[in-house]
């Protein structure tokens, strides 16, 4: 009896993988357009930022540390001593005061009154679009205008404001020798030009909220007020944040209304309204001293920029704790 062995297969050998087509030089193109397209279009942007942005920064942040000499454009190096001498001068404390107090002047009215006219402007008026171009006309007008227009209304003898203040046996008010005077006629120029200008900001948020929002408050008896603080508020949250960052840089870069609201333009014959860039002003192409000037450009770029994260930090909290309140109650209304 023979047993036969069992025939085994040969192993079958593994198929190369398909190789894949070449790609076709049209292909490539488009591939490297999607990848190189984005930074393409926003190359223009950093091009000019770093000319006239980021170089001046780093340039000026160089002739802080020298004395410098405009004529020879050299300097000698000095070390912090400029940073040392700017903080200990009076003047300069006197216009950081001078900078905070007419901020928070014109910042904080100016934020509440453009809120209520983006409010105002959000209803249902007539002539809308000439109440909005009535509205964003002041921060057309130039500011060098606007700042000689006020500084007349605001004058000590012959100005129209001390003389209705006359006419109703008010003592006229020293608008440009008292400190609170002289920053609150400075503040009132700001807020005429930069009110209208936000409250279109505004109102382009309030327009983006859902009227669904509104007849859904309504329905529930939510008044006008009611629907403002519960509604239209925590809605434009995001666009007032902006608003107010953007006011706050620009509150402590002011310069064209104190510059022009004497004729002097130092700031007051006892620096009551000389603000940090007046300051810079004055000691850059008045005393010349361009190295000390540098010094004062760069502590108020580390101002500003403590300013932005400090109000960074203040908005992330705040969106944060609105987020999880919001969490919590849709929890609650699943539950």
């Amino acid at each position: 009896m023979t047993t036969t062995q069992p025939q085994t297969e040969a192993p079958i050998a593994p198929q190369p993988p398909r190789g894949r087509a070449p790609l076709t030089w049209r292909q490539r193109l488009g591939r490297w357009d999607v990848k190189l397209s984005p930074y393409l279009y926003i190359a223009p942007f950093w091009i000019v930022f770093a000319i006239v942005g980021l170089f001046p920064i780093v340039y000026t942040a160089f002739i802080s540390f020298q004395d410098w000499d405009l004529v020879r454009n050299t300097g000698t190096m000095t070390g912090f001593d400029n940073f040392a001498f700017v903080l200990q001068d009076r003047e300069f404390w006197l216009s950081l005061r001078n900078t905070f107090s007419i901020f928070v002047l014109s910042s904080v009215p100016q934020i509440i009154i453009a809120t209520f006219i983006a409010a105002m402007l959000d209803k249902n008026i007539r002539a809308k679009t000439f109440w909005r171009m009535g509205v964003l006309l002041p921060y057309v007008v130039a500011p060098v205008a606007v700042a000689l227009i006020f500084s007349n209304m605001f004058g000590d003898k012959y100005g129209l404001i001390n003389g209705v203040l006359g006419d109703l046996g008010i003592a006229p008010i020293a608008w440009h020798v008292d400190v609170v005077p002289s920053h609150f006629a400075i503040a009132t120029m700001v807020n005429f030009r930069w009110t209208g200008y936000n409250a279109l900001i505004l109102l382009a948020a309030m327009q983006a909220i859902p009227r669904d929002l509104y007849e859904a408050a309504a329905i529930d008896g939510a008044g006008t007020l009611r629907r403002f603080f519960s509604v239209t508020l925590p809605q434009i949250r995001p666009t007032m944040i902006f608003v107010i960052i953007t006011s706050t840089i620009g509150g402590l870069q002011i310069f064209d209304e104190p510059r022009m609201y004497d004729t002097n333009g130092q700031g007051g014959s006892n620096h009551q309204w000389e603000t940090i860039t007046l300051y810079l002003y004055n000691m850059g192409w008045v005393d010349f001293d361009f190295g000390r000037a540098a010094a004062v450009a760069w502590i108020l770029f580390i101002i500003i920029v403590a300013f932005g994260l400090l109000n960074f930090v203040v908005t992330q909290r705040f969106i944060a704790g609105d987020t999880a309140a919001k969490a919590k109650k849709v929890k609650k209304v699943k539950k």
